[in-house]
């Protein structure tokens, strides 16, 4: 069987032998995928990529998404170690809007960045951090402090940040700033974003949290999100679109037009 397929079917008959009609949620434990998993003859490594793919990239199956009540989707979460979730929960995707103004800024990735780069997340991450987008959408000043930070929260289980920013605005108050990147076709994930606020509210309860999801989007487009939680809820609070040209194409007709957004 191919991948798609073995993933499918893997995370199918977890579902199956769970789910009753009425359920808006059940757990299940990492013994039971591995059990199901080399039945079907998956590598025991490839087990945790089973269910990182169906939280933060590919669909469920059409026979599980066939049993979401209207307005909920199927959601998968941490539920505490090796322990994980299937929960109904009100559809909120976050997509980028597309009648928004595309913000032109000099691009000050590195050239040699620029052409060995991958187009995936982490290069994402990279542009973000060499153009200061961060600083730039928040109006604050920010620094890298962490990416890929790999961590623990209680409650919810193993965690990964893609990058972790703390930062400090004019007044001195002082922030941290998770950051979730996607490319591609990769929706931002509602329930990356839910753990992101939770390992910070724990982690940095002095500091104030700003959660940030950027994407990719066609030519060269950054669109970067300011989200919060609100009433359990995923809310965007404000989204930017950012262009990364040369100097010389942003012209004295786009610096007017953006004297006027202050």
């Amino acid at each position: 069987m191919s991948k798609e397929r073995i993933y499918n079917t893997v995370i199918l008959e977890i579902f199956r032998q769970h789910y009753e009609p009425g359920i808006d949620q059940f757990e299940f434990t990492r013994s039971e995928l591995e059990a199901v998993g080399v039945r079907l003859g998956l590598d025991p490594k490839n087990l945790g990529d089973v269910i990182y793919a169906y939280r933060f990239r590919r669909p469920l199956p059409k026979e599980i998404t066939n049993t979401e009540p209207e307005g909920l989707q199927w959601i998968i979460e941490l539920a505490g170690r090796a322990i994980y979730r299937f929960r109904l929960e009100r559809i909120n995707r976050i997509v980028p809007s597309s009648s928004l103004v595309q913000i032109k800024i000099p691009d000050s990735t590195p050239e040699i960045i620029s052409k060995y780069s991958s187009g995936d997340e982490q290069a994402l991450l990279t542009k973000i951090r060499y153009n200061r987008l961060i600083d730039i959408f928040l109006g604050i000043t920010a620094y890298s402090l962490q990416n890929h930070l790999r961590t623990a929260v209680n409650g919810v289980g193993q965690i990964e940040i893609d990058e972790l920013y703390v930062g400090v605005n004019r007044n001195g108050a002082h922030f941290i700033i998770p950051v979730q990147a996607k490319s591609g076709s990769d929706q931002i994930s509602i329930v990356q974003t839910k753990q992101d606020i939770a390992y910070c509210t724990i982690k940095f309860p002095e500091l104030i949290c700003r959660t940030i999801s950027a994407q990719f989007m066609k030519n060269n487009v950054i669109a970067i999100f300011e989200l919060t939680l609100e009433e359990g809820e995923v809310k965007v609070v404000q989204e930017k679109h950012y262009r990364l040209v040369h100097a010389e194409q942003i012209s004295e007709t786009d610096l007017k037009n953006y004297r006027i957004y202050e």
